[in-house]
């Protein structure tokens, strides 16, 4: 007997040594599908910068970090040590959801607004409550950011707004004392997704964040200090506090205070234009309705200009034609066939033809001085309207022209200079800030006073490597993507640039849909087509794309718009 039971004895502790190494083995499975995780962060707290107030109820060394992994369907909580830290400081929560298993037909957005994280942020809600610090949430942050590092990027910018309105407006539902932080990482495109002042009491900003450091879409600052500065101007919309996340991963600097004081300074200094007050808003301005729409077209070859529905012509140029005369012959041509004219005004070139690489530093200096005088005494001098685009497609992270890829406050201050230099051009004059309507856009936004029509291009091609014209995008998506990013400026639009190629029969299908949104969206004062191939140069080895249109095509197009 005694042997017996020393057997069994033995294969119990046996089973048991197993099943822990078993289960040892599977603890990160068990973390990762079953477990709501709460436990500490690498990040940390470096600083608050309120440009408005001086005071802050928050202070970053007595803040600690953490982090809370939540998965849709954990039964299981772990709560670490937070609600021990909460008894002694401040916490900084960042939340994120993710998916149990691997379902790549499920949106982790979908999943939180359909209600499968309301049990996590209930449980959140009870520590939250119990606790004698202050709890700073941030939810699904670095959402602005092209990339996959999280299952929330890449999501449209509505579909994120309204879960994190869900999430937020839930969580002090029941944690009054919540302080929810909406958290972009401060890459270009971040107030795409801004949700509103409702709900959110600060905005946070990531130095050296893993996700963003993952791409390089755009150029990177070069000190840290640049990197913060190119963050908070992005923000410059959202009158809240920011909270400075450094990441750990920082290569260059870790994040000193002192930058603050120094970022404060530079911002008072543009105070009356680059971040004047009238900026702040909450939500979508009000657009003025159009009473008519022009139509116009970029028409070099004159193959449509004499349909009777066309009121504007697009003339593209440069400080040299205006120094040579060509500009003014070309434009005198155009006010006698008593059209109005779309002026896009490249300032790269003198006239010899040379390119400028400091443009906008040349302009402030008062090099084109001269040229501009002659350019405003031109379109100033006849009845018909003007509308002026000046260093259009800023906001492109290439350098196709001199003033892309530049600073936004240094662009912003020579556009200004353009506009009011000698008071500004005539009254026939409508100024007109032209970004292409790319990520990034608002950046540049110079301020109202010195713009009275928004204008954007819109071209079916998404990629300069389609070749296939059935590949190209609608109209209507790549208006409504655009379109919402000028969501905080309101102006009127007017779509100065717009194209498709293809077969006559494509384009026709594509133009009527081009139609119906536009018909559809009454702040669209204006719209003109680009009746030519692109430029060669642009394309390097690939053919250029020509959007060439019939002149029946643009008759039935025109029989579709609502004038």
């Amino acid at each position: 007997m005694k042997n017996i039971r020393s057997k069994r004895l033995l294969f119990a502790g046996l089973a048991i040594a197993l099943l822990a190494v078993v289960l040892w083995l599977l603890k990160p499975l068990y973390r990762s599908y079953y477990l709501n995780i709460y436990y500490p962060s690498n990040e940390r707290l470096g600083g608050i910068f309120n440009v408005n107030n001086t005071g802050t109820d928050l202070q970053p060394g007595n803040v600690v970090s953490y982090k809370a992994t939540w998965r849709n369907n954990a039964p299981w909580y772990d709560k670490g040590e937070i609600e021990k830290e909460l008894v002694k400081h401040d916490v900084m929560l960042t939340v994120e959801t993710w998916l149990s298993g691997v379902n790549y037909n499920t949106n982790v957005l979908t999943e939180l607004k359909n209600g499968k994280f309301d049990k996590q942020i209930l449980e959140l809600a009870a520590i939250i409550s119990k606790a004698r610090n202050q709890v700073y949430v941030r939810w699904n942050p670095d959402m602005e950011v092209p990339t996959n590092f999280y299952p929330w990027q890449y999501q449209s910018p509505q579909s994120y707004i309204t879960s994190f309105n869900y999430f937020a407006k839930k969580l002090k539902q029941y944690a009054h004392s919540a302080k929810v932080v909406w958290s972009p990482s401060g890459y270009p495109g971040d107030t795409e997704y801004w949700p509103g002042n409702k709900y959110v009491d600060y905005v946070s900003i990531t130095l050296g964040s893993p996700s963003e450091n993952s791409v390089n879409f755009y150029p990177a600052a070069k000190t840290t200090q640049g990197m913060l500065r190119q963050k908070l101007h992005r923000l410059r919309f959202i009158n809240k506090p920011v909270l400075i996340v450094d990441a750990g991963n920082i290569s260059n600097a870790t994040f000193q205070p002192t930058w603050l004081a120094e970022e404060k300074a530079y911002i008072n200094r543009y105070r009356q234009t680059v971040y004047s007050d009238s900026n702040y808003t909450d939500s979508c301005k009000a657009k003025p309705i159009r009473k008519v729409l022009q139509v116009g077209v970029f028409d070099p070859n004159k193959r449509l200009l004499n349909q009777k529905n066309i009121t504007v012509e697009h003339l593209f140029t440069d400080f040299g034609e205006v120094e040579r005369g060509d500009f003014e012959k070309k434009f005198l041509e155009v006010t006698g066939r008593h059209h109005d004219v779309i002026v896009t005004m490249e300032p790269w070139k003198d006239a010899a033809h040379k390119a400028d690489t400091l443009t906008l530093e040349r302009i402030l200096n008062g090099t084109f001085d001269q040229q501009i005088k002659k350019l405003f005494s031109i379109i100033s001098a006849t009845n018909q309207t003007v509308y002026l685009r000046w260093m259009h497609e800023m906001e492109i992270p290439i350098h196709r022209y001199a003033w892309q890829s530049q600073d936004p406050v240094t662009y912003i201050t020579a556009y200004r200079y353009f506009m009011q230099f000698n008071g500004g051009p005539g009254k026939n004059v409508k100024k007109v800030w032209g970004p292409a309507g790319d990520r990034g856009s608002a950046d540049f936004w110079p301020g109202s006073d010195v713009v009275d029509f928004i204008s954007i291009a819109i071209y079916g091609l998404p990629d300069k490597n389609i070749t296939d014209p059935d590949k190209q995008e609608a109209f209507s998506t790549i208006f409504n993507r655009k379109y919402f990013r000028m969501r905080f400026l309101g102006k009127p639009l007017f779509i100065t640039e717009f194209g498709v190629k293809g077969p006559e029969s494509f384009q026709d299908q594509w133009l009527a849909g081009a139609a119906k949104t536009i018909n559809a969206n009454p702040h669209v004062f204006g719209v003109c087509y680009f009746n030519l191939y692109d430029n060669p140069k642009a394309w390097g080895s690939i053919k250029a794309p020509d959007w060439s249109m019939t002149p029946k095509s643009m008759a039935k197009f025109c029989r579709l718009l609502k004038r």
